[in-house]
């Protein structure tokens, strides 16, 4: 499948929409507070980029968000694809581009926090096969059990 990957303002309905995707399938498996969602205004800080992939007729098929903490560090946030274009690589696809933006931005090492429960292994998949390995509690997270942390150092 052919997608455009490119970074749009979060403060969109089709960002919103997506976000009510994600929340609703995310937010029954993980206790609430340890839910660490950025909101689509918390998205549209200036620390936040947000990269929407988007199918042949323009429809939103996936997202990805990169928030840059400074010091060569950046967090993957808010990954989302549409269930209609899981297994096509979309998640993959848009990995690569928040790779290619943390370089440009010259972050050298990537981290992120994603759910530790049965329905994240898709996720998982996707950041193994993007080189990412597991590694401890990142940034201010807890080490609670409900979460799993990856990174990976960008050349």
């Amino acid at each position: 499948m052919t997608v455009e990957i490119s970074a749009e303002t979060p403060l969109q309905d089709d960002v919103r929409a997506m976000v009510a995707e994600l929340n609703a399938y995310m937010i029954p498996l993980t206790p609430r507070e340890f839910q660490f969602q950025l909101t689509v205004e918390q998205m549209a800080d200036p620390t936040v980029t947000m990269l929407m992939a988007r199918d042949e007729n323009g429809n939103a098929v996936g997202m990805a968000s990169l928030k840059d903490h400074g010091g060569g560090l950046g967090e993957v946030k808010r990954m989302f694809t549409r269930p209609v274009v899981r297994g096509k690589r979309i998640g993959s696809q848009l990995l690569q581009r928040i790779e290619q933006l943390a370089r440009e931005k010259h972050i050298a090492r990537l981290v992120l926090e994603t759910g530790e429960a049965p329905g994240f292994e898709p996720a998982w998949r996707v950041y193994e096969r993007g080189g990412f390995t597991v590694c401890g509690a990142v940034l201010d997270y807890p080490d609670s059990g409900f979460s799993r942390f990856y990174e990976k150092k960008i050349a």
